[in-house]
This record gives structure tokens, sequence and C-alpha cells, in this order.
């Protein structure tokens, strides 16, 4: 949901759903008592920040900081598996897959007194003595929605202020309920439970709410009750309009640039009514995305805004050679940026404006080569994100996705000799394997008197890595499956570095319930044959340590995170001609996906072919297996 509740300890802070809106939008402001702060206090005393993924300094990452609710010293195992569940779903999800080198994530571990949440799952349920104060309903509130999980908004901040070097700016909290109801929200806080089936899918979908501020895609507010006509302006969302497709492109306004695209979400991105919690008047771009239906993708437009969102909690660039007083032309000149393990960052150097191409995308260049004239030289160095998330730009010129760092070079000035040894300074983490499409990176001291140049063997053998000797993009080398030993040397010296490349993915297999009959054709996947229901588990397994997601896709639609089945996880999924309705929501409709009651219903009938994949720990994602399944319609059905 988009709504993120704040609670105060023992108070509701709406009685609406525009109460809730103005509570999230902008803040309670109701005043700490000292009871409270003591209650507080005592909390945060007993808590314990557990670093999961360190990328670098606090204060120059993106911070992700996870804290559980409702779980008994006990059950902090159970919060420690919750958490890398959810993580490894998030990674499996772009942008985050791709940027999660930007990303420091930090748990939070503070056990409660009693196991639960409050109002789980209904309003007369008990209200429990728990650290955070989650509850469902909005906090108990009788007005609000079971599915809207609230916290305590000063137990959150309090605990996330435990973690140094992080703050409003740099850092997002997720909390985790120790619950397996559905539920969560997205605001200033973004909040999930921590056991449901679809729990760690709802994780995504907040951090959209609360990082990126996308709107929901639902048509209803309520569920089982849909939403009416939209009857507002223009609205200010980046994935919502009133706009046909030609007046997008006439104006060139909203999505107007992906029009026409094979949507990530699945379909095709153009223009699909219902959204914002209307049913019609309003238009959304693709059929089905994350922020409608959870375990599908952002799709393009949401990404993009994404990718913006994440890249602004950082600076690409890290650190550069001082550029407060004039510099000589004796010396090097540097800068170190940041590294997404999508792809490699662009460096354009450019001396008095214009482009140093013999130096090309070097993040280090020696200025006595260049064999300046006597004066004073402008010397910059712009750092760009070419993702191609990004089309808008905007986008791409904002300082997000683009920095330049600018030096005045002075031919008169001597630069003092320096000592500062060859070492690595940064890097990719060695601790855990790296995928085998990852970018790697290594960075180094900068002494003034000489470049120092990296080096990669794969194997032991010396790998060819033209322009940028500081990442080294795996996926370019087509790697065979299996295990690898990369190393990273510093050129005339011993320094180096040693990581373990998992180019092995998992593996998954299915399990359906029995067919009438199992049908081999020479050159076709097998087909299965039904007359009714039927279900599919997907299991997974790799040689390598982490949770891995399964994924799945009927007839070349979205590819759907596998959660089982949303009652019970260790269910299998079941597909059905019309898909079955739970808690006023479809699942399991073969064919067109249909997710709410209203929509259409029409069985589809005949063959289909059912995909699925894995995506395991260290971002490898496995050859696409397949399957056909042929439903008969009544009238064929044998007795």
């Amino acid at each position: 949901m988009t709504t993120s509740v704040t609670r105060v300890r023992g108070a509701a802070l709406f009685a609406t759903a525009g109460a809730v809106l103005a509570a999230l939008l902008f803040g309670s402001g109701a005043p700490a008592s000292a009871a409270d702060a003591a209650v507080t206090d005592e909390v945060t005393d007993a808590a314990k920040v557990v670093p999961v993924q360190t990328t670098g300094p606090a204060d120059k990452r993106f911070n992700l900081v996870v804290l559980g609710d409702g779980y008994t010293a006990a059950q902090l195992p159970e919060f420690r598996a919750h958490v890398e569940t959810h993580l490894n779903v998030l990674w499996s999800t772009e942008p985050f897959a791709s940027y999660r080198s930007y990303i420091n994530v930090w748990a939070v571990e503070t056990a409660s007194a009693d196991s639960g949440v409050d109002c789980d799952p209904g309003l007369d349920s008990a209200r429990r003595d728990t650290a955070l104060g989650m509850g469902f309903w909005g906090g108990c509130n009788p007005n609000s929605v079971q599915r809207l999980l609230s916290v305590d908004s000063g137990a959150a901040t309090a605990l996330a202020d435990l973690v140094p070097g992080t703050s409003a700016a740099n850092r997002q909290i997720v909390a985790l309920a120790n619950s397996d109801t559905y539920g969560g929200a997205g605001g200033t806080y973004a909040t999930a439970s921590g056991g449901n089936a679809l729990s760690s899918l709802i994780t995504p979908h907040e951090l959209g709410h609360s990082l990126g501020k996308l709107q929901d895609e639902y048509d209803y507010y309520a569920r089982g009750v849909p939403g009416g006509t939209y009857s507002g302006g223009e609205p200010a969302s980046a994935h919502h309009t009133l706009l046909t497709e030609e007046q997008m492109r006439e104006q060139r306004a909203k999505w107007w640039r992906w029009l026409g695209e094979e949507s990530e979400a699945g379909g095709v991105i153009g223009r699909h009514e219902g959204g914002m919690y209307s049913t019609k008047g309003v238009w959304r771009p693709s059929k089905h995305s994350i922020m409608k239906t959870l375990g599908y993708a952002f799709d393009q437009v949401e990404r993009e805004v994404m990718v913006q969102k994440i890249s602004a909690k950082v600076n690409l660039v890290q650190g550069h050679t001082p550029d407060t007083a004039p510099i000589g032309d004796d010396r090097t000149v540097w800068v170190d940026t940041m590294h997404p393990v999508g792809g490699e960052l662009d460096v354009v150097w450019r001396l008095d404006g214009e482009r140093l191409r013999a130096v090309g995308d070097a993040r280090t260049v020696d200025l006595r080569r260049l064999r300046l004239p006597p004066g004073t030289h402008t010397l910059t160095a712009t750092v760009t994100d070419p993702t191609p998330f990004v089309r808008d730009p905007a986008v791409r010129a904002s300082t997000a996705l683009t920095r330049t760092v600018r030096w005045t070079v002075d031919t008169s000035v001597d630069t003092a000799p320096d000592e500062v040894a060859a070492a690595f300074t940064d890097h990719t983490a060695t601790g855990a394997p790296v995928g085998a499409s990852s970018v790697v990176y290594a960075e180094t001291t900068h002494p003034a008197g000489r470049p120092l140049a990296v080096r990669w063997t794969l194997d032991g053998r010396l790998v060819a890595n033209p322009g940028n000797d500081r990442d080294l993009d795996l996926g370019a080398l087509r790697l065979r499956p299996g295990t690898h030993e990369l190393t990273a040397r510093i050129a005339g010296t011993g320094e180096e570095l040693t990581w373990t490349v998992d180019a092995y993915p998992a593996t998954a297999s299915f399990e359906l319930s029995e067919p009438l009959r199992t049908v081999h054709r020479p050159g076709r996947p097998v087909e299965y044959v039904y007359d009714g229901p039927f279900t599919m588990g997907l299991t997974a397994r790799d040689d390598q340590d982490g949770y891995v997601v399964r994924e799945f896709r009927v007839d070349g639609d979205g590819w759907q995170t596998y959660y089982g089945w949303p009652t019970d996880a260790a269910a299998p999924y079941r597909f059905t001609p019309q898909g079955t309705v739970i808690d006023d929501l479809v699942y399991g409709k073969l064919g067109t996906p249909r997710v709410v009651p209203w929509d259409d219903a029409t069985p589809d009938y005949g063959t289909h072919t059912i995909e699925y994949r894995t995506v395991d720990a260290a971002g490898n994602i496995s050859p696409v297996q397949r399957f056909l399944v042929t439903l008969l319609p009544p009238r064929q059905q044998v007795n």
C-alpha cells in the first residue's frame, strides 16, 4: 500500500484514509513523553547492530536498515532467515540487482517480550508487548484496513540511529513484523510481515513507495470493492496519466519514450486503465507491475525512477585529486567512482574543453604525458552512469547520474614528492562468491608521481581489460559454467586480491499434480494434459550458500517470483481456469492473468507454455526451462 502509518505508542494517529495520508505526508507532530523516552532507551540499550552487507563507509553509501519486531530472543534466528530471504528477493529485482553495490544493509536485532504483533489478524486479537509496537489495521484502527502494518516511528528512528554514519538522508528503514499474516506499508518507513508466503515480495513494493515515491497501481483501496472512476486532474505520479498515447508523444510527456516496448513486467508498455485506487478514468504503463501485482518486476517507467532515487543516495565520485588549489602538470590526477554490479560507469576527461580521447575511460591521467604548454589550463573529469534503464536526458544529467570534477592546472606549480605506497583501498567483497555477470572492482592508492595499473587474471590467465582497469565486467567474458578464481594485482608489486567466481547457476525442478496423460513429441517440451485444476511446485538447488529465488511465467508474460501459495509458502502454486479468490484477490488463473474478481474471468483452455528459472545469491540467472500444459475444456473431458 502507498500509505505508511507511523504509530505513537498507545495512540492511533488517524481515523480515516484521508488522515492516513495526512499522517504520512506531514507527520504526526505528536510529542514524545518521558515514559516513551524511557521505553525507547530500554529498547536501544538491548539492541544489537549486525552488518549484513557492507559495500563501503556508511556515510558514502545508501544504507538499508532492517528492524525486526515481535521476535523473542529465541526467535531471532527466524528474523535473520527472514532478512536473508527478503534481501535475496530484493537483489533479484531490478534495479536493486544492478545497484546492490551502492547499498549497505544493517540488521538491528532487538528481542521483544512477546511473540507477534498487535491486532494480528483481527482487531479483537491480543495486543503484544514488542519493541517497535507494530500492528495491523494501521495500528489497530477500526477505520483502517487489515493489511496496513504500522510501526512506532520514534522507536524505529532510535534503533536506526544506532547504525553509525547513517541519517535520514542516506538510509531507508524497513521494519519486519513477526507474522504470517499478509501486510505492509510504504512511506517514511517501509514495513512488511516477515513470514507470510508473499512477505519477501512486499518489501520491494513498499520500497517503491518509500524510496521511489511510486504510487499504487491498484484499482481498489478496500479489497473486493472496485475503486470507481478517477475524477482528479493529471496525476503528479510518473506512472499514471490521463493522456492518450498520441498526446504523450505529441507533448513528450510521461512515459512517451517507452511506449510500444515489451514491458519488463509482461505485455507491452502502453496505456492500461486503472490505478491510484480507481478502476476507471486513469491509466498506467503496464498491465501488471510490482506496484499492482506482487511478484512481477518494476516496469521500465518505474525502474527509471528507482534508478534515480537509489543513485541520488550516493555520490558517483567517491574521491579525487584535491581541487581546492591549482595543481602542477608534473603529476597524476585521479577519480574514484562508484561501481554498479550491473555495468561500468563512464569517465570523460577534457582539457580546456577538448576531450582527451587517448586517455579513454581511465580513472587516472598522467599529466606529464600531455606536454602542456606553459600557463594555466582547465582539466575536468565527468563521471556518468550510462545505464540503459534511463532514457530521460534530464535524469541522466542530474547529479544522481552525472558528476563533474574540475581542476586548474598551472604549469608553474611543482608537485611535492610523496611516498604513497601501492595498495588496494576499496574493492568488491572477497568473502562471498561473485556472480558470472557481475562487475568486480578494485581501487588503489594514488601516488602523485606515478599511475598504478591493475591487472586481472582468471584461473591464472591474464584477462584483456581495455579502458578502465579498476573494473572488470565478468559478463563480457562469457565464463563457462563452474567455479573460477579471479585475481586483481597492482602491476609491479605483490599486492593482490582474490575472488571466487560462481559461474554455476542454481538449478530448478518442478513437480506437478497427477495429469490425465503425458505427451512426448520430438522437438517439443513435454506436455501435461489436465481436465481441471492442477498444482506446480518449484524447488531449487545450489552448490553455494544463500537463498535461491525461483521464477516462472506463463505464455511469455512477465516473470513472477515463485512464492508457493498465498496461504501457505510450503504449498504448491495452483492453476485453475478462472483463478482462485483469496481475500478478494485472484491467484493462479491459467493463461491471461486475473488479479481482482472483476477482471475478465473467461477461462483459458488449450495449451500453455510454462517457463521457469532461478536467481541465486550471487545473482546468476539460470537458463530458462519449459514445459507445456494443456487444459481441456469441459466438452473434451472424458468421464
